[in-house]
């Protein structure tokens, strides 16, 4: 029986679940949900009610990141889990924790009106742009010369950043970040990853 992956093509966290999964060459179901019509069997197994979720024999994944190093101890052929943990969890906290809140701020914008539309543009410039970018002027991708799993986990968020607003996002002096997001969108793993399900039911 094949493993089962409850998926929705646009969030951040199953993108990078389901790149690291094709990466892998692993093989599974992909049931794609409705956000306002969860499935009972997904939510049976994960009462949060949110994507991804991966279930393979009695084991049950409910966060994006264990998906991803699960994935990578079956099959890792360029060594993208061969990192220093300790940094790799730096980045990985930074983005999944205070951009990811600032993310949505700017993003979503009728949601926080308590904001001030220019703090909500330079805050995570602060937090992890600016740093992105400092990292990616010295080295090819976030922990050296070779892509590894960190890179995976916050490029899909990078990438929502860049699509609130494309045209200031390239006007922003972010040359090596932006360069570095454009080898992702180009990437066969990603646009291999990206392909559109009919919704699944129970």
């Amino acid at each position: 029986m094949l493993p089962i992956l409850y998926s929705y093509r646009r969030c951040p966290y199953a993108m990078r679940a389901r790149m690291a999964l094709k990466y892998a060459d692993i093989k599974y179901e992909h049931r794609e949900i409705e956000l306002r019509n969860k499935p009972q069997s997904m939510l049976a197994i994960s009462p949060k009610g949110t994507v991804p979720v991966f279930t393979v024999d009695d084991l049950v994944l409910e966060q994006s990141i264990d998906i991803m190093r699960w994935a990578l101890t079956k099959t890792d052929p360029d060594g993208w889990g061969t990192v220093d943990e300790r940094v790799a969890q730096i980045w990985i906290d930074r983005n999944d924790g205070p951009f990811k809140v600032l993310l949505d701020q700017y993003k979503y914008p009728n949601r926080y009106p308590e904001c001030k539309p220019d703090e909500v543009l330079q805050s995570p410039l602060n937090e992890m742009l600016v740093p992105l970018e400092e990292a990616l002027k010295v080295q090819q991708y976030l922990l050296g010369d070779r892509m590894t799993y960190v890179d995976i986990a916050i490029f899909p968020f990078i990438r929502q950043f860049a699509m609130v607003d494309p045209q200031r996002f390239a006007s922003l002096p972010l040359h090596s970040v932006q360069q570095w997001l454009n080898r992702h969108l180009q990437s066969e793993l990603f646009l291999s990853v990206m392909q559109k399900y009919p919704s699944w039911h129970d």
